[in-house]
């Protein structure tokens, strides 16, 4: 163990990262990094072993914002199937479906801005039936306020996914129709319910390393680290403006997910989004890295994702076990 690393673990968490810091983490040597990262993974956790989370998205389509990235914008001409919200016998389907297949978390996205009130009470109840059958819950459903946090907390709601995206300054190039303040004033909302953070952003939309170095920062400059911290690699979807973005670097990928492990140790980092693109070999890069977490299924949201079959075939060649 080299004396950076000990220097690391001994600080443990920290919320004062500067920027030249970050930089210098992701412009270590690859084998470097990675071994830091593995040496403070494992410090906090069973190297050998991944939670599991399941999406499902409860209303799709027709989303007022024009987030570059996605296909559910009624601004970008992706060919998309609306659905309006999912009853909830079919909700709690699908997340007994998923508690079979070894998830232990239920994520429930629907394509709002902001819901109105009268909108979160059949949420409520799909948030209480995946309580009862014994699973963590969470959802994303786009700004909350004070007082809806709270009501989804006193209905059992166990984690708030709300991401970030990419850093404060390339923000303006990917989203217009919110704030960067408005996404930090929703994880406020959701950390003073007492509700668990889920928060992290995309990667290969066209920023460069400076910005993936501002993400971070963000992240990890919070007054507490999000529990789970998802790192997406851009799916590009015909119709959005990033259909044509050119693909990120595979190693610069797994950088980054090793700087966040770095950064944010006791947090779940999650490989999100861009699996289906990805080998074998690359995402057992990314587990070596720290991450410690994916969503199982076949879809997330409206993008395609491995089927789970393949999924437990590669963590049996990997002697990962499942989180249960």
């Amino acid at each position: 163990m080299n004396a950076r690393t000990e220097d690391f673990i001994a600080e443990d968490l920290r919320y004062d990262w500067s920027a030249d810091e970050i930089a210098a983490l992701f412009s270590q040597p690859f084998n470097d990094l990675l071994f830091q990262a593995q040496t403070i993974h494992r410090q906090h956790f069973d190297p050998n072993q991944v939670q599991v989370s399941s999406l499902l998205s409860i209303k799709t389509g027709k989303c007022p914002e024009d987030c570059a990235y996605c296909p559910q914008s009624v601004r970008h001409d992706a060919e998309l199937e609306v659905d309006p919200l999912m009853p909830l016998d079919e909700v709690l389907a699908a997340a007994t479906k998923a508690k079979e297949m070894g998830s232990t978390r239920f994520c429930m996205g629907a394509a709002w801005r902001s819901p109105k009130d009268k909108d979160l009470i059949p949420v409520i109840k799909m948030v209480e039936g995946v309580k009862a059958l014994g699973m963590e819950t969470c959802l994303t459903l786009g700004m909350l306020t004070g007082s809806q946090t709270q009501k989804l907390k006193d209905a059992g709601l166990d984690y708030y996914n709300h991401n970030l995206d990419t850093s404060p300054d390339f923000y303006g190039e990917i989203i217009s129709t919110r704030t960067y303040q408005d996404r930090l004033d929703t994880l406020e909302h959701v950390r003073d319910a007492g509700i668990h953070v889920c928060c992290g952003g995309i990667v290969g939309m066209g920023e460069t390393r400076d910005d993936r170095v501002g993400l971070l920062q963000q992240l990890a400059n919070q007054p507490q680290h999000p529990e789970s911290v998802p790192i997406n690699m851009l799916v590009r979807v015909e119709g959005t403006p990033l259909a044509n973005e050119q693909e990120l670097d595979h190693l610069e990928f797994v950088r980054t997910l090793a700087v966040a492990r770095i950064m944010m140790p006791r947090s779940y980092v999650r490989l999100s989004a861009g699996r289906e693109a990805m080998s074998d070999e690359l995402q057992a890069l990314c587990f070596f890295a720290g991450a410690n977490s994916i969503f199982y299924g076949e879809k997330l949201l409206t993008t395609p994702n491995p089927d789970t079959g393949h999924d437990m075939a590669l963590f049996e060649n990997l002697g990962i076990k499942v989180m249960q």
